[in-house]
């Protein structure tokens, strides 16, 4: 999981939130798409929805691309696993979400709530740095590489070698 909903999670941000993303499901030791998601996690997500009067899309794989083109390095290795009852999650690192929130504020720009995130993940220059590299695997056009470096900048990171 990741985005704001894991943030929570994590005690990272204490903002309210609607949903929770699923980046990519484990089976066993494989890594895969968070979508199709198995049968009895949507039928347990749509229960949930009902007798909570959640929107039907609290846990969704909307991010799942990121899984397409590839995590940062060493993600699998870095996330947090908590346990509830049968459920079992693992949680983005916090230097992970700070790459997927650089990503996303670089759309969003600075007003939006990504980069309020991404202020309050509070991260150095080398982890933004970091993001940003990893950013670029993500999305090569030169207009998302200057806007990225505005967010940078923003972020007060300048001249960084992304």
């Amino acid at each position: 999981m990741i985005g704001g909903g894991a943030l929570l999670l994590l005690s990272l941000i204490d903002r309210p939130t609607r949903d929770l993303d699923i980046v990519a499901r484990v089976e066993g030791e494989r890594w895969l798409e968070g979508e199709p998601m198995p049968e009895g996690l949507a039928t347990a997500i749509r229960e949930a929805a009902g007798a909570l009067d959640l929107d039907e899309h609290w846990l969704n794989a909307g991010p799942t691309e990121l899984m397409r083109f590839g995590l940062p390095a060493g993600f699998a290795a870095r996330v947090i696993v908590r346990r509830y009852g049968a459920l079992t999650v693992r949680l983005a690192a916090r230097t992970d979400q700070v790459a997927f929130k650089l990503y996303a504020s670089v759309d969003q720009g600075p007003r939006g709530k990504h980069f309020r995130d991404l202020q309050r993940l509070d991260p150095t220059p080398e982890e933004l740095v970091a993001g940003a590299r990893w950013c670029r695997t993500h999305d090569t056009s030169s207009a998302f590489a200057e806007m990225l470096l505005q967010a940078l900048a923003a972020l007060g990171v300048e001249g960084a070698d992304v």
